[in-house]
């Protein structure tokens, strides 16, 4: 017992040395670190700390810098090589068309014609009835533009804010249409103009006599493609962006849905509805298939792209390929200027479109 009382005294003392050592100690290194000596030995070491980060920082900066450059030189070096996948041919097609045939069919082709030919583009005036057929295109182009706007108007109106038996059912089937290649209606869409009560094209005559042969020629041209379920489905989703509280507070107004719709929705949508008129419009003056099967048996009414083909061949059957260039660039260039002053109407409309599903 006494042993045992012993052994806890002497570890109890042992335990109180060891507490006066540590505490003596920290004095000591208090006293030392308030020493002049210390204070300047810390005070460089925080220095050079300093220093190491702004260096660290510096050469930081300096990567993300080379890296910021970098990038950016490769974006344009990207963006050059694809702007100049996209505008040399329009170049070379400029060019083409300045030069004879002997120069186009040389082996040893040149960036830049030997001998300007400014005629190329004045026998597309003489020879060739250009004026007519740009003027047959602009007519139907602007007539089922106009058509186009009309039912794409309504029938995205009734989709986006009506609500009917069968709405998402029907809306579901005329997206599935999409899926179907422009080529395979071309058959329906000919059985079914040539059952209307209009034009006979095995014969070429007008039945209607309230109808003109040239009246009967643009109606078939126009009057298959005045519904589009890419545009009804653009401009459907535009309307539906468009709060449905606007609606209910028409109502409350007493306003039709009628004036609703034209009071309300369609000035909303005028990016949209500008982007379809400009695509629409665009896409009628490039078309070609149907066009070329409606005036199989009269030249006279076609459009541009359909008369060009075939044109300006020598007697002996070859093509005059600088005369041909120049025609080409005189129907092409209506559309770059169309699409250069309206694009941002065109992404616009586009972009809204793609917000809400």
């Amino acid at each position: 017992m006494e042993n045992a009382k012993k052994e806890q005294s002497t570890d109890t003392r042992n335990f109180i040395q060891k507490l006066f050592k540590m505490k003596t100690a920290q004095e000591k290194q208090a006293e030392k670190e308030k020493t002049p000596e210390y204070q300047a030995i810390d005070t460089s070491k925080m220095v050079l700390v300093i220093k190491e980060g702004r260096a660290n920082a510096a050469q930081l900066e300096k990567a993300q810098k080379v890296a910021r450059i970098v990038g950016t030189v490769i974006t344009y070096v990207f963006l050059l090589f694809m702007s100049f996948i996209v505008l040399f041919p329009f170049y070379w097609m400029i060019i083409t068309s300045l030069k004879s045939t002997t120069e186009i069919r040389s082996l040893h082709q040149t960036f830049f014609p030997t001998n300007v030919l400014w005629s190329n583009y004045i026998t597309v005036f003489n020879s060739f009835d250009f004026l007519t057929y740009v003027g047959n295109t602009l007519v139907v182009g602007i007539i089922s533009t106009i058509g186009t706007l009309i039912t794409t108007i309504f029938a995205a109106f009734a989709f986006a804010r009506l609500n009917f038996r069968g709405k998402n059912v029907i809306f579901a089937i005329l997206l599935a249409t999409m899926m179907i290649p422009g080529e395979m209606m071309v058959i329906t869409n000919y059985i079914t103009v040539a059952r209307l009560p209009w034009f006979e094209f095995s014969t070429g005559k007008v039945v209607t006599g309230w109808l003109t042969y040239k009246d009967s020629v643009f109606a078939s041209m126009i009057v298959p493609f005045w519904v589009s379920v890419f545009y009804i489905y653009l401009l459907r989703q535009n309307f539906k962006q468009i709060p449905n509280e606007l609606y209910l507070a028409a109502k409350v107004d007493g306003k039709s849905d009628w004036q609703y719709l034209w009071k309300v929705m369609v000035p909303l949508a005028a990016p949209t509805l500008i982007s379809i008129f400009i695509l629409k419009l665009m896409g009628t003056w490039n078309s070609y298939v149907w066009p070329q099967l409606v005036t199989t048996n009269n030249e006279k009414w076609r459009l541009v792209t359909n008369a060009l083909r075939g044109s300006f061949t020598t007697t002996a059957g070859e093509p005059q390929y600088g005369i041909q260039m120049a025609a080409t660039i005189l129907v092409t260039v209506p559309l770059l200027l169309l699409f250069i002053f309206f694009r941002k109407y065109i992404m616009r409309g586009v972009g809204r479109a793609g917000i809400k599903g």
